[in-house]
């Protein structure tokens, strides 16, 4: 296996796709995000799986169980298993991050370009892994 390797700051930050999944192991999964100006994520709550999110560029704000914090770029954010949170691009460019999920949310090789392209797909992870 040859797990994976790279400068994530780097793809983050030249990612323009609201979702891009670049490595999907068996217990934990590596997605880049682009949430554009007043866009959202959604609220959201992950049953069974902690999240991870470090911001790379930009400004927002994260709710987490109704508790709202801004945040900017080399903020990291942790948010257990069962807890509502959403984050929102408060700002006037592009936010920009990456997400650890543990265990795998998405289905391997994941591209949304847009929110409304993910809010249109239901997929979840399958057990399909990248290698």
């Amino acid at each position: 296996m040859k797990g994976f390797v790279d400068d994530i700051e780097k793809l983050t930050e030249d990612n323009g796709d609201f979702r891009r999944e670049l490595y999907t192991g068996r217990y934990l999964q590596l997605v880049l995000m682009t949430l554009q100006p007043g866009d959202e994520i959604g609220a959201e709550v992950h049953e069974d799986r902690d999240q991870f999110f470090r911001i790379e560029e930009g400004a927002g704000e994260v709710t987490i169980d109704g508790v709202a914090t801004p945040v900017h770029a080399d903020s990291g954010i942790v948010v257990p298993a069962g807890a509502r949170h959403n984050v929102v691009n408060t700002g006037s460019e592009p936010l920009r991050l990456y997400t650890l999920y543990g265990p795998p949310e998405h289905v391997e090789g994941t591209v949304h370009a847009t929110k409304a392209d993910a809010d249109a797909a239901h997929e979840h992870f399958d057990g399909r892994t990248t290698e």
